[in-house]
């Protein structure tokens, strides 16, 4: 399994980045992104402590560590910015948090950040079909998580990217240690969402093509 969205205390998690680790590999992954939580004022000394510390995780915790960060609660216009900034910094993966039921996010913040071309849509809520459309063509990932009201719009998120062939991820959006979410779970968020089971599977391919990626880059 891989998971995409973690954050440790380097940001708004409890975890240590090394009990981050230990906890993915207790959970049965093999890999995981660490998605710190990040603006413009937090990102730069978040990553210059983050890029070093996966290097070392990587190599001696027994998983798979990658840097990344996701972009909070800020203005629209400046994300496309912020996501080049992150991947300058050190930032192999880079979400932007969108507009979930209960959020603070800006009108906007969903279209800026899949023209930004972030990797991940994180939380996106009630996208329209036109922003959906937008992720299809930008090959950005729309998220269908187990995190609390980010998940209330799973099952839209998942006749919204159906409709358009936008790619999709399944995520925990680990803060805390029992957030972590074992395979038969992870499927069970899925198919919770209407996703079939080919779908699922369609997902967990591309997500490992992903991971390859990342590692070879």
């Amino acid at each position: 399994m891989i998971e995409l969205r973690v954050c440790s205390s380097l940001s708004r998690g409890s975890m240590s980045p090394a009990q981050a680790a230990r906890m993915g590999r207790l959970a049965g992954l093999r890999a995981m992104v660490l998605t710190e939580q990040v603006d413009s004022v937090t990102m730069t000394a978040t990553l210059a402590q983050l890029v070093p510390a996966v290097r070392r995780l990587s190599l001696f915790g027994g998983i798979e560590v990658i840097a990344g960060c996701e972009i909070a609660h800020m203005p629209p216009a400046l994300i496309p910015d912020a996501v080049q900034e992150a991947r300058s910094l050190g930032a192999r993966f880079v979400s932007v948090r969108g507009q979930y039921l209960g959020s603070y996010a800006e009108e906007g913040t969903n279209l800026a950040a899949i023209d930004a071309g972030c990797d991940l849509l994180a939380a996106p809520g009630l996208i329209s079909e036109e922003e959906a459309a937008f992720a299809a063509e930008r090959g950005t990932m729309l998220d269908i998580t187990a995190c609390g009201t980010q998940a209330l719009a799973n099952g839209h998120v998942a006749v919204a990217a159906r409709a358009a062939g936008a790619p999709v991820a399944v995520t925990g959006g680990i803060c805390e240690p029992s957030q972590f979410i074992n395979a038969d779970l992870r499927r069970a968020v899925a198919l919770g969402a209407g996703m079939t089971p080919q779908e699922y599977a369609e997902t967990r391919s591309r997500t490992g093509a992903l991971l390859s990626g990342l590692l070879r880059s």
